[in-house]
């Protein structure tokens, strides 16, 4: 540990990449901590039976918070380094979990949910953009990816920690897992402390002899003159030194020309991976089921642990072949899946539904239809699957990679708040939605996917299998109303290259110091 960090842990791409993603599982451990409860009379008694627009309220209150925490990576991340930035999401998650779990009121809940929130927005943030410069570009996408994969397993666990507490009378029956959250937290914080700083992050504070070193147990077994080790120094030193040449790092830097287009792709990523109806599915999948005539609190308890399972599931093909199959693909093939999906839903719930009350609240509700009710559910698990191997994972990924160095923090943080506006306001307005307009829901939701499929068709270039140094190139071609021109072989260098263009720039510096001498 004379590094600063373990060597050891450093020289296994697999480890060193994924363990900061419990900082997604933060966010997953946060879905379930509410779609649990929903239907707990404990939980509704201690809060004071709140209506679908309180509950929105309460819901909302955590992606509120989480705007703000994504937004403060940009000066965090920059300031304090990757690392540190890390560490200090999972020690606020614990404040937030202990304010949680000592609520008495819903006023109290809210201030603990929004601190929780600025944990997961921070996390959320830091988490992709720390993989992405710290693993290699062949299996970078595999690890970024594994930021949602964490997320999914954050959701199952801690449904299951509220299902089993479920049959526990009294108020323990959703505080014990909102106090067991914290547990996730304090192992991140704590084992960030035997991992390396982003190699990048500390050329760009003139501190490359370390980032050297660094690279070299990441991706040369400690060989500081390993071909890729090289290649990926060269690469930054050039981009770090380009880039302080092009002016100050600001958010004024976010609209300069190729920079604005980046922003604009991946905070639009973000949006639609919100506007998917993802959310309706993870914090509302009790109404959901509720809404297709699946009665009784186990029951519906059950039939939603099984969708949190396929989630968990279907990410991991996502995670292995997602530098194989592309971004593009992957998201083209899941925008289209999951507005089918939708639209089978709520034209089954349209069709087959009426007004009715379950649980003393006004429900749109199918009875006596066995086979739509089943329907329902298998195309809303279908609807998950097709989330969670396509746009789950590329919606954290392709967002940390497409942006310059002297931008990446802040560029990050604002596609991720972009995130956390429409989780706001997805999470407050769906519960009125469904109690108001029903089944007319998942078409709003289903329009939005096919939405999405155009813009990204035309404007989201492929940047799979590049070192974030030459997906550079790929913006360069420009096509930004044609993506699909832009080749996947763009862009690619290997050490060669980069001494030969090195060498040319030496040739071309004499030669313009020649003439001026004459």
């Amino acid at each position: 540990m004379g590094k600063g960090y373990s060597a050891a842990i450093a020289s296994n791409p697999y480890i060193v990449g994924s363990f900061a993603c419990i900082g997604g599982g933060l966010f997953g451990l946060d879905i379930s901590s509410m779609s649990g409860v929903l239907s707990n009379d404990a939980y509704k008694n201690t809060f004071g039976n709140p209506g679908s627009n309180a509950q929105g309220a309460i819901v909302a209150a955590m992606p509120a918070g989480s705007f703000v925490g994504a937004l403060a990576v940009s000066k965090l991340a920059d300031v304090l380094g990757r690392k540190l930035t890390i560490i200090i999401s999972g020690w606020i998650w614990v404040i937030g979990s202990i304010l949680q779990c000592a609520a008495v009121n819903r006023g109290m809940l809210v201030v603990g949910r929004i601190v929780s929130g600025v944990a997961v927005g921070i996390a959320s943030a830091i988490v992709p953009l720390y993989q992405s410069e710290i693993t290699e570009p062949r299996i970078r996408g595999r690890l970024v990816s594994m930021q949602q994969w964490s997320i999914t397993w954050g959701i199952l666990l801690q449904y299951f920690v509220e299902f089993g507490c479920s049959y526990i009378d009294g108020v323990a029956s959703f505080r014990i897992p909102w106090g067991l959250q914290m547990i996730p937290a304090i192992i991140l914080s704590l084992g960030m402390l035997f991992f390396p700083e982003s190699p990048r992050w500390l050329v760009d504070h003139d501190r490359s002899d370390e980032a050297l070193t660094i690279l070299a147990d990441l991706h040369g077994k400690g060989d500081p003159n390993n071909d890729l080790v090289q290649l990926e120094i060269a690469e930054i030193k050039d981009q770090v030194h380009f880039e302080r040449t092009e002016g100050a790092k600001s958010y004024f830097d976010l609209v300069k020309p190729g920079i604005f287009r980046r922003v604009g792709l991946g905070a639009a990523l973000q949006m639609w991976s919100q506007l998917s109806g993802m959310n309706i599915m993870m914090y509302y999948i009790i109404y959901v089921f509720q809404g297709a005539g699946l009665t009784g609190r186990r029951g519906n308890l059950i039939a939603d642990s099984v969708q949190y399972v396929l989630n968990v599931v279907f990410t991991i093909p996502a995670m292995i072949y997602i530098d194989k199959w592309g971004r593009r693909p992957m998201l083209l093939a899941g925008t289209l899946l999951m507005g089918f999906w939708l639209f089978l839903v709520g034209g089954l719930q349209g069709g087959y539904g009426a007004w009715g009350e379950v649980d003393g609240d006004r429900v749109w509700v199918i009875t006596g239809h066995d086979g739509i009710t089943k329907a329902v559910i298998v195309f809303s698990y279908f609807f998950v699957c097709s989330f969670a191997i396509t746009m789950g994972p590329v919606s954290w990924t392709y967002p940390a990679e497409i942006f310059p160095m002297r931008v990446r923090a802040k560029a990050v943080s604002v596609s991720t708040a972009a995130n956390w506006v429409f989780n706001f306001a997805l999470a407050w307005a769906v519960p009125p939605g469904l109690s108001n307009i029903a089944w007319k829901t998942y078409f709003i939701f289903g329009t939005f996917n096919f939405a999405a499929f155009i813009h990204i068709f035309f404007m989201f270039p492929e940047t799979a299998g590049r070192t974030l140094e030459e997906i550079e190139e790929v913006f360069a071609q420009g096509h930004i109303f044609t993506a699909w021109k832009i080749k996947r072989d763009i862009g690619k260098k290997t050490l060669q290259d980069i001494k030969a263009d090195d060498k040319h720039e030496v040739h071309e510096v004499e030669s313009h110091e020649e003439k001026s001498a004459v």
